[in-house]
């Protein structure tokens, strides 16, 4: 027969999977000889057989009257004995902790007779009747199924009419009130009086528990946190200890360091005469944990040094949960602490300095996602009142400005000096002029990958998508939200670490790590914070330790400057589409409405130049190190104007009478002609290049002579050029045999050597599998796996993000989005073909990765894995990809357990 229930002197925390993390630490603390109260624990695997067959499974339940039988002789009390009985606690206890996520029930046990039996004890007459009270609002609500409002209703009136603040104003006589209208509540609520066999109580708690791992809070948290579904929950059979006997008496909660700072010393929160639920519920106010000192020195002196050895112990700072009872001190629960992304890094930092751990082991205690939140902005104060609207927290940070409605005014308003925040239904290319002006960008459809997401957190900027409760009315420039309308011009506030906005202006704070990082990464101060130098000692150690380098995506000098400072080393994607926009468009549409080669040739030729002083401040800004270069790849009617509002101009002057413009009429010929029905399968990438003559001798000329001016001033430019969308080594062999006629006519014409490497990016489910051909042809591979992603799931990111990610998510179908992590199984396996086939063709091929994924943590992880040189992401995500580059390379880099 399978073994279910394990007595807290039968495990540790080794242990963790079977018995939960509760179960596990407690049977650690045993193992160590603290002071806990004995119980035993029913293992997740109970839990999970239970979930599965809706039965308890067979011998559970005789292997649990077995360990109660012991737990009795050991106590030398019954369950349900009339004096002074066993009293127990029953407490969830999954393998990762979910604080408040799943059910709890105490003072198990107690019913009419025993009540009267324990409240015999001297002394104890209002601890008995206040435990009673306790057993039946969480029995009642948490097994039952009352609405906890109601029991809290019931003791409201009472209090108020004994004009009292809190439950210790009660006294005997209330309480026993307060227990006949709670059963009667419960009788009236459920149609059953409250149980009164102590077996039933603690049959039933244990259902409640195991039945609370679906509910929908749990299934809510273990989504935002990805946490599996099909773990399941241990149980926590523990004799009680009780804190309410009193003012000799109280429960607390304390850590071994600040969870907030990482500030070394005790910190935590006591309250007198309470059990635990109490002090985790916010019912009465607590006192600082130093409080007990003056209150019992003894047990503070006691606790202080179980903080001691646990810190000791797991290496790590501890979350402790513990009770008083008249006087002696019980510690009921102990795990590794949850902490901020500031306590994350001093912890580990000064954890290395005591050698408690080694610098290896300091590296794998923090995270690339707490490193970005350290990076942001934040409003100083919570005190803000209630959003307006709540979306998608796409790229952190926070931002106030003047709500904006399109893209121009962003760009008049930031010139003359304001700060604005740009709201959109959803964003397009057009809108990245007033998005690089904006401080933050707030769109009411979209997730976190849609465009406005995606290119937000490239720059560095604030955005919130997706809030639907945002009515955007564009022409009419304002929106309204839970009954506010907001106009052009007026203040909101938009934090992006949350997905709040607010109306009016939130205080900010800027980030003193941002500045650490823009100064260069330079050796803090000795007047610097302690985070800041934490941050310096670790991110040297990752820097130390990666194999992986780390470029960034950057498509503007100042990207570039910006980039470097935060210590990328190259440029992995230039998107040179970008450099075709703004003011340049005109010139784009005149080569699109060519009608012949020579009014095509003129104007490409008219936009050479521009090109050429983009590459040249580029090369100038990365000297020394590579800048790969992207030919051309969106398709060309992304350049012209929307098609509806063509048509809408065109129509309204025929409707006049008047003669349509005639431009006008040309682009609207151009855009139908040029209509896909998915144009992210259509004409684009290295299609374009081959249709469109001259268009990639432009570009690559451009460059050439960008190369040649730089190394003309002394420079030492790197540029690569980079043909995306290859489906066959054939497409990729003629565009190269363009590219490398147009850098011999340079070099001839120059008398300088203009050479680049010529590779193209794998982006397509086919190169990947035919990438041992393509690497014939290649120098170099980028796998562009945004593009991989869509089409190995056959997904168009922008529409199926809102149409149904949030489904596919609720049911399991994929734990996190695969536009932000890399899917390991599917695209994962098309990018380990394509760098083991490549390699084979060619084995000092160079491989990289220059996707949003570059940026991911846990996809950098992966690309380290798979053996690529390098992962290129946005410049603000650079010094997060290198953190997480250095912890790929660290052998026994473990993160901290506090989940």
């Amino acid at each position: 027969m399978a073994r279910y229930v394990y007595d807290f002197t039968q495990g540790g925390r080794e242990m963790a999977d079977l018995l939960g993390g509760k179960g596990a630490n407690l049977a650690e603390m045993v193992r160590m000889g603290l002071p806990v109260p004995p119980g035993f624990t029913i293992s997740t695997q109970a839990c999970r057989e239970y979930l599965a067959t809706g039965g308890l499974p067979t011998g559970l339940e005789e292997q649990v009257a077995e360990h109660l039988a012991a737990l009795e002789r050991l106590t030398g009390r019954r369950l349900g004995q009339v004096d002074d009985p066993l009293l127990l606690s029953v407490r969830s206890g999954a393998r990762f902790s979910m604080p408040g996520m799943m059910d709890t029930i105490l003072d198990i046990g107690l019913n009419d007779l025993s009540v009267l039996g324990l409240a015999r004890v001297p002394g104890r007459e209002r601890f008995a009747w206040d435990s009673y009270r306790r057993l039946v609002q969480m029995f009642g609500s948490t097994v039952m199924g009352v609405d906890c409002a109601l029991f809290e209703k019931v003791i409201a009136t009472i209090k108020r009419e004994h004009e009292v603040a809190d439950d210790t104003g009660l006294d005997v006589c209330d309480l026993i009130r307060l227990v006949e209208s709670f059963k009667d509540l419960v009788r009236e609520q459920t149609g059953e009086e409250f149980p009164q066999d102590p077996a039933e109580q603690l049959r039933r708690a244990v259902l409640a528990v195991f039945d609370s791992w679906n509910s929908e809070r749990a299934r809510i948290y273990r989504r935002r946190e990805h946490i599996p579904d099909d773990l399941g929950t241990a149980v926590n059979i523990q004799t009680m200890v009780f804190g309410n006997c009193g003012p000799d008496s109280g429960s607390g909660v304390a850590f071994t360091r600040d969870p907030a700072t990482g500030c070394p010393g005790s910190y935590g929160d006591y309250l007198v005469n309470a059990q635990g639920e109490d002090v985790v519920a916010g019912i009465r106010n607590t006192v600082p944990l130093q409080e007990l000192e003056r209150l019992d020195p003894t047990s503070y002196a006691r606790l202080c040094g179980y903080l001691e050895t646990l810190e000791t112990h797991y290496r790590d700072v501890c979350d402790i949960e513990f009770t008083i009872e008249r006087g002696r001190l019980w510690m009921l629960q102990t795990r590794v602490a949850k902490r901020t992304a500031q306590a994350a890094f001093r912890v580990a930092a000064e954890l290395a300095d005591e050698r408690l751990i080694s610098p290896a082991e300091a590296l794998g205690r923090v995270s690339g996602e707490a490193l970005s939140r350290l990076m942001f902005p934040r409003f100083a104060t919570h005190d803000v009142g209630e959003p307006i609207a709540r979306g998608v927290p796409a790229s952190p940070g926070a931002a106030v400005g003047v709500a904006v409605f399109t893209s121009a005014e962003a760009v008049r308003r930031a010139l003359d000096g304001e700060s604005v925040i740009l709201v959109r239904p959803e964003t397009n290319p057009d809108d990245l002029p007033g998005m690089v002006a904006a401080q933050a960008v707030l769109t009411s459809r979209g997730g976190k990958t849609s465009h406005a997401a995606v290119v937000a957190r490239g720059m560095g900027t604030v955005c919130v998508c997706g809030a639907e409760g945002l009515s955007v009315d564009v022409p009419g420039r304002g929106f309204t939200a839970a009954g506010t309308t907001v106009n052009e011009g007026d203040v909101i506030s938009v934090d992006g670490s949350e997905g709040t906005v607010y109306v009016g202006s939130a205080p900010l704070v800027d980030s003193e790590v941002m500045r650490y990082f823009e100064s260069g990464g330079q050796k803090p101060t000795a007047d610097a914070s302690p985070v800041v130098g934490a941050v310096h000692r670790l991110m040297e150690q990752a820097d130390a330790t990666r194999r992986l380098e780390v470029r960034a995506n950057a498509d503007t000098p100042e990207d570039a400057v910006r980039a470097r400072e935060f210590g990328a080393r190259g440029i992995g994607l230039c998107r040179t589409e970008h450099m075709f926009l703004g003011e340049r468009r005109p010139l784009v549409e005149a080569m699109i409405l060519a009608e012949t080669d020579t009014a095509r040739a003129e104007a490409l030729a008219a936009l050479l130049p521009l090109q050429r002083e983009d590459f040249s401040g580029i090369l100038e800004a990365m000297d020394g190190l590579p800048v790969t270069v992207r030919l051309l790849d969106p398709p060309l009617h992304e350049f012209l104007p929307d098609h509806t509002t063509l048509a809408v101009r065109v129509a309204e002057r025929a409707a006049l009478g008047q003669t349509p413009d005639a431009r006008d009429t040309a682009l609207l010929a151009a855009v139908t002609r040029m209509h896909e029905r998915n144009p992210m399968l259509g004409l684009r990438g290295v299609r374009l290049g081959l249709v469109v003559p001259g268009l990639i001798a432009m570009q690559v000329r451009a460059l050439a002579e960008a190369v040649a001016e730089r190394k003309r001033a002394g420079g030492d430019p790197r540029a690569e050029i980079m043909v995306p969308l290859v489906d066959a080594v054939e497409e990729l062999r003629l565009v190269r045999e363009e590219v490398e006629a147009v850098l011999a006519e340079v070099a001839r014409e120059t008398g300088i050597d203009v050479a680049c490497p010529v590779g193209t990016m794998i982006e397509l489910p086919r190169a990947a599998l035919t990438a041992d051909r393509i690497a014939e042809d290649a120098d170099f591979f980028s796998l562009g796996t945004n593009d991989l992603t869509q089409t190995t799931w056959g997904f168009s990111r922008d529409d199926v993000e809102a149409a149904f990610f949030s489904t596919y998510l609720d049911k399991g179908v994929f734990q996190v989005s695969p536009f932000e992590t890399i899917d390991r199984d599917g695209v994962g396996r098309l990018v380990r073909i394509a760098v083991a086939e490549g390699r084979r063709t060619r084995p000092e091929l160079k491989i990289g990765v220059c996707g949003e994924h570059g940026g991911d943590p846990a996809s950098v992880h992966f690309f380290h894995d798979v053996g690529l040189d390098y992962v290129s992401c946005s410049p603000f995500r650079v010094p997060v990809a290198r953190l997480e580059a250095g912890r790929a390379a660290t052998s026994g880099a473990e993160p901290s357990d506090d989940r």
